[in-house]
Formats: C-alpha cells, structure tokens, sequence
C-alpha cells in the first residue's frame, strides 16, 4: 500500500500554519544506502579501502541501529538481488532496521552507454524495461515503501541534433510500460543536473515535477489509475540535496515545489558546494542553513518520510562518517523544532511590520551561547 502523502499540498497561514507547527513533529527517520559503506574507486584516484562484502556492510548497518538507522537502500542486481535478499531480511529481524526501496541499476552495465530507459539502441532499452520490472517486482515483494529511480546514465553531451522529444518519451514510456506491468508501486524520480551525463536527462526539480506528470497520463493499469483519482502520486521525487545545490537551486524552495504537488516520497542528504562536482560531503559541514531551512519547509507541509544519507566517505571510516551525518541532521532538526513557530510566522507573512527581526533571530537561533549581542527586537504578532 502506498504511503498517503496528499497531506502534503494542504496549505495553512495565519493561526492554523502556527498551531500546524506546534503540534507536527518532524521525526528524523534516518535511512541509509549500502553503496557508500565501502567506497570505491573513482575517475582519480583507486580505492582508499579494501572493499566489503553485502554482509560486511549490512554489520555495519547493524551497528548504527541504536544511533538511528532505520531504513536500508540498494540496487538491483549488484547490492541485492534474488540470492541475498535474505540477508537484508535478517538484518530486520535483528534490528528493526528495514529495507525502505530496491532501486534498478541503470547507469553502470556497458550496455547502457547510450543511456537506460531512453536508450535509442533498442535491446539495450528492453533490457533496462525488463530491469525496471523486475526491480519494482522485488520491490513489490519485500514490502518496500517505493522505488527509487536515478537516471544517471540518461541524458546527453553533445546538444546539436539531439532529439529531446524522442529522448524524453523513451523513458517516460519505458517507465509507464514497468509501472503498469507492476502496478501499486510509487516510484521516486531522482533529478540531477550533470554526472555522469555532461548533461543527465531530467536536471532539475522543475524537470522531475514534469516528468512525474507525463509518465503518470500515460498509465494504464486499473489499480494505478484509482490511485491517480484518489488524488495519490503514483510518480514522486526523491531530491538530494547536493544535486539540487548543483543546479544552483535553493532548497527549501525545491522541496516545497515538490510537496506542493503532494510529491515528496524520500529526500537524500549531504553537502554540496553550489555548482561543482558531486562532492556526497557529511551532513552539514557545507551551508547548512540550507538543511535548517529545508526541515522547516518539510515540517510546515508535514513531511513525515524518511531522510536518507548519501555520502561518499573516501578518507573517513563509515560508521564515524554516517554518526555525523546522523548527529547533524538530529541537531537541526531540534533547532527547527525549538524555533519561535509564532515569531516565524509574522514575520514572513507580515514582513512589513516586522523588518529585521526574523534575521536577529537566526543570529540568535545558530549562535544560542553569543555574548555581547544587542537586545531583540519585539516582533508584532498576525
């Protein structure tokens, strides 16, 4: 059964936002993807680590269970597949931890040079169709809560003569063909704007929210389209962070794009640098008035999903790296949830009342133990 995030596009102001946020308690549902528990070799550099086993990293897992992991991500075939499955069952019964999402691999087989779903060559678009089947089949199976899908491998370097029409009704038809063959499951579009693309196939949040809706008018299936009636997204979007500061978005204004549309069905953390490459930093170490800004979007429109860290830890052990992240986001999101609800509030929606005083108060709000600041200044409540 799908997850009911309608709740998100439900939009409140004045008293009713105020006691929303009073009374919602964002919850840090922490989830974590096996990919980066042994990082590998990349386009510089080997590896700077042996590398583990599935069962090496999902102890790992184990380990952060009373720190807060609660969810596991993998890919199918090569992080789980039919003859290790078992393995991440286990690790549930023995930590509560769950696999939340079995994502299809489509950006690493030679046979998806030339793209995945959008692929033009087409036995190389059949076999990521059948992959696509197959992943949302697992998924179906062990009871995840959606399917995550990044396209990394689809998009483009060379923009003269490509034929963006063709590109996009590829996959959106590829990605209609699969959902309806296994019809039931949310699949969670993962935009970005380059890599390992020179330019990937849906860039930004704006590309996910149309793509979400053209791969939607074109289901078929009767229970996918009783979902779609019901007003559910049968198509979300799983934002991370950094690929959203690639594209030189601002994030809260991303997410609530996304939750408007009642879209938002996972969400991806770490630290970016705007533009740049895709650096998968710690938690918080880069802008992290973009996380404190973020959460509080996700608790004003009642976020209630996971967060999933995506990091890459080249030169720091895993489980330290993810305790960061993990310490990190619990921080802030007390920060959000011990903020002035009703200070907030006037201020953004009466800002000509109150000038200035909702930026003293973050100064205040990030640096609680400064000395010597001036007095705050009184707001004037709506």
């Amino acid at each position: 059964m799908l997850a009911d995030i309608r709740d998100q596009g439900i939009s409140r102001t004045g008293e009713d936002l105020i006691a929303h946020l009073k009374n919602f308690k964002l919850e840090v549902n922490i989830s974590a993807g096996v990919w980066y528990f042994a990082p590998g070799q990349i386009r510089f550099h080997e590896a700077y680590r042996d590398p583990y086993s599935i069962e090496d990293r999902l102890a790992i897992a184990g380990e952060l269970a009373e720190y807060g992991l609660k969810g596991l991500e993998a890919h199918y075939p090569n992080e789980i597949n039919e003859d290790n499955a078992h393995l991440y069952q286990k690790l549930e019964k023995e930590t509560g931890i769950r696999l939340i999402t079995v994502i299809p691999n489509l950006f690493w087989d030679a046979e998806f040079e030339f793209g995945s779903l959008s692929n033009p060559v087409p036995e190389a678009r059949r076999a990521a169709i059948d992959r696509v089947i197959r992943t949302l089949k697992m998924n179906k199976e062990l009871n995840t809560d959606f399917m995550v899908v990044w396209p990394g491998g689809d998009g483009y370097e060379l923009n003269f003569g490509m034929d963006f029409y063709a590109m996009w009704s590829r996959f959106e038809d590829g990605l209609a063909e699969a959902l309806d063959a296994v019809p039931g499951v949310r699949v969670a579009i993962e935009p970005k704007p380059y890599e390992p693309r020179g330019n990937n196939i849906y860039r930004n949040t704006p590309d996910g929210l149309i793509m979400a809706q053209d791969v939607e008018s074109r289901l078929q299936a009767e229970e996918n389209v009783r979902l779609l009636r019901e007003g559910h997204a049968v198509v979300g979007l799983n934002p991370e962070l950094g690929h959203v500061l690639m594209g030189f978005e601002d994030f809260p204004y991303a997410l609530s794009r996304i939750m408007r549309q009642g879209r938002l069905a996972h969400t991806h953390w770490n630290s970016q640098p705007l533009g740049n490459y895709d650096q998968d930093l710690q938690v918080g170490i880069v802008s992290p008035e973009q996380i404190f800004a973020g959460l509080y979007a996700m608790k004003m429109y009642g976020y209630s999903g996971y967060m999933g860290i995506d990091i890459f830890p080249e030169r720091i052990p895993i489980k330290q790296a993810m305790l960061n992240s993990i310490d990190r986001l619990n921080a802030i999101t007390d920060m959000v949830e011990s903020a002035d609800h009703d200070l907030v509030v006037a201020c953004t929606e009466r800002p000509d009342l109150n000038r200035g005083v909702l930026e003293a108060y973050l100064t205040r709000i990030f640096h609680p133990s400064a000395t010597g600041l001036s007095p705050m200044p009184d707001y004037v409540k709506v």
